[in-house]
Parts: structure tokens; C-alpha cells; sequence
């Protein structure tokens, strides 16, 4: 039996039990948070280039050998991985929790078909509908992890494809890494603690993203950066890539 283990990063979340209950917040950091998402995902693929690179790069390699394969996109916000994508040769859809995201993206992206829905609870789609399903920096975000395996292994066809970028959050080497970057520019634009701010966040922790998606799926490809060795103390973030089995419905 798994030890359950209290937070890292600050709240006292119970490791390996779901779902995960999030404090209210203020309208003040309501506005906040809502502001310093838009602000971050536009200094970051400038600023900071080489986490990006990787962040896009990893799961543009993974690809399952079909012909036109259905790919889904969990939780993609604007589209910021999308526009790394080659859409010539695939179908790509993308569940997203936010209408004017969803709606964001069809504009951005007229080929990409994206739905609203709630990737914990339900993904509207049929089972084993998708040969390739993406999760870029979002399983770590998510307090019904558990829900959200369940459906992406539903809808995933035997044999398909589910690659992962997650950050390497609580580790020496990211937390440095935030606190020169996220956190500089958060306190600097708004005169307040990030504590509230990050603590509600990434509140799975590596271990537990990559234990729920072995128990699911088969591990395939592994990929630690920048340093590739498998320490999450010595690095930023993992991609991983698993499948579903050939004979499992």
C-alpha cells in the first residue's frame, strides 16, 4: 500500500487521495490568477525558449503509425501547443473547460474541431475514438486526477498513443528555476505573495501523475530535461509517453 504523504509545496494535500479540494479564492485573486495566466502564457514562449522547445517538441515526436490518426488534446488553453503541430496530417481535436478558449482556438486553428468539457468528468466522445491523446503541463493541475485517466483510457483506442509533459514540481531544480522566473515576475507585477497562487496548482505531484498512469497504460518512452538523468531533484520537466493494449477494449 502507497504511503500517503502531505504536500511539498505548502497545502496539506494528501498524496494519492482524490479528489483534491481547493480553497476559495477571493475576487481579488480571482482576478489575479486570471490575469497572471494570460500575462505568464505570453512571456513564456519568449522568454524562456529552451523549456518551450522541449514542452512542444516531446509529444510532436510521438506518433502512433496510422494513417490520419485522431488526435486529442487535453486542457490546451489558447492553442499555444497546437501551432507545433503538423495539422496536414492528422485530425486534432481538444477538450477545453473554457468557451472563449474552445472558441479561441477555432479561430486560431478553422481545421481543429475543440469542445468544451470537463476532462475529469466526462470527454465527449465515444470509446476508443482517438489513436493519440495529449497533456501538456496539465495533469498536475487537475484535483480528480483518477477521473480524468479513466476517461483519456477510454477514449483511446487499443494500441494508441497518451504522451505527457508534466513539470518536475516539487524538485530542487524547479523550484529554483520558479523562483527566478514565475515568481519574480508575479510579485513584481502585483505587490503580492505567490504562495496562494502556486500552492493551488500543481497539486499532483510527479510521483503520483506517473504511478496513475502506469497502473493504466504501458510505458513506452521516458524523457527527463534538461539533464535526462531520472532525478526530479535535477530537473525541470519529464515527458512521457505510454499506450493503451493492443487487445484491451
Amino acid at each position: 500500500m502507497r504511503e500517503s504523504k502531505r504536500s511539498e509545496a505548502g497545502l496539506a494535500f494528501e498524496r494519492f487521495v482524490w479528489p483534491k479540494v481547493l480553497p476559495p479564492l477571493t475576487p481579488e485573486q480571482q482576478r489575479v490568477s486570471d490575469d497572471f495566466y494570460r500575462h505568464w502564457h505570453e512571456v513564456l514562449p519568449n522568454k524562456y525558449r529552451a523549456i518551450e522547445e522541449f514542452n512542444h517538441s516531446y509529444p510532436r515526436r510521438m506518433i502512433p503509425d496510422v494513417p490520419n490518426p485522431r488526435t486529442l488534446e487535453i486542457g490546451p488553453g489558447s492553442g499555444g501547443h497546437i501551432a507545433h503541430e503538423d495539422l496536414s496530417n492528422q485530425s486534432y481535436f481538444c477538450v477545453e473547460l473554457r468557451q472563449h478558449l474552445a472558441d479561441l482556438i477555432m479561430q486560431r486553428f478553422p481545421q481543429v474541431h475543440a469542445v468544451v468539457g470537463d476532462c475529469q468528468r466526462n470527454i465527449p466522445f465515444e470509446n476508443n475514438f482517438f489513436n493519440r491523446v495529449l497533456a501538456t503541463h496539465v495533469l498536475e493541475h487537475l484535483p480528480n486526477l483518477p477521473g480524468a485517466l479513466d476517461e483519456i483510457k477510454r477514449v483511446l483506442a487499443p494500441g494508441g498513443l497518451v504522451s505527457i509533459v508534466l513539470p518536475c514540481d516539487p524538485g530542487l531544480a524547479y523550484g529554483f528555476a520558479r523562483k527566478i522566473s514565475a515568481e519574480r515576475i508575479f510579485k513584481k507585477r502585483y505587490g503580492m505573495s505567490y504562495d496562494w497562487f502556486i500552492h493551488r496548482e500543481h497539486i499532483n505531484s510527479p510521483e503520483e501523475i506517473l504511478t496513475l498512469l502506469r497502473e493504466r497504460f504501458t510505458q513506452l518512452h521516458m524523457e527527463y530535461w534538461p539533464l535526462r538523468v531520472p532525478a526530479v531533484n535535477l530537473n525541470l520537466c519529464i515527458g512521457i509517453t505510454l499506450s493503451k493494449a493492443a487487445d484491451e477494449e
